[in-house]
């Protein structure tokens, strides 16, 4: 999926990819995982206005896969933060506001995993992470 993006970003956005040597084990569903990933790189490349950079961090530990996916975008303001995962919200010119509310139901009720926003900073940027189960 990082792949995928990338073709779509300009060279002004740069991708990191940390994660460990060997393969990551958990139980999902592929087309969905791609598309909440799809979905939260989109959504970074949005705040980014074109440039900054990504980093796409997958970690194990004891029962749990984390990825936490970071961007140097314009972050998310304390006022917009309860909401970032209601149904219909946006700050976007486009769209329907329903990407994130979309990927956090399937992450926690397909996958029984968490996302969530770890952290957030207006004009520094953003963390959202994923929490799977091994």
């Amino acid at each position: 999926m990082v792949a995928y993006i990338k073709r779509r970003a300009t060279e002004k956005v740069n991708f990191v990819v940390e994660a460990p040597p060997g393969p990551v084990i958990t139980k999902i569903s592929s087309p969905l995982f791609d598309w909440v990933i799809e979905n939260l790189l989109k959504n970074a490349l949005d705040a980014m206005e074109g440039k900054g950079w990504i980093i796409i961090k997958i970690k194990e530990s004891p029962g749990h896969v984390i990825v936490d996916i970071t961007d140097n975008g314009k972050g998310i303001s304390k006022q917009n933060m309860a909401n970032v995962f209601k149904p219909g919200f946006t700050t976007k010119k486009r769209g329907w506001g329903l990407g994130l509310s979309l990927s956090k139901r399937i992450i926690e009720k397909y996958h029984k995993g968490q996302l969530y926003v770890k952290s957030s900073e207006p004009a520094r940027g953003t963390t959202f992470r994923i929490v799977l189960n091994t």
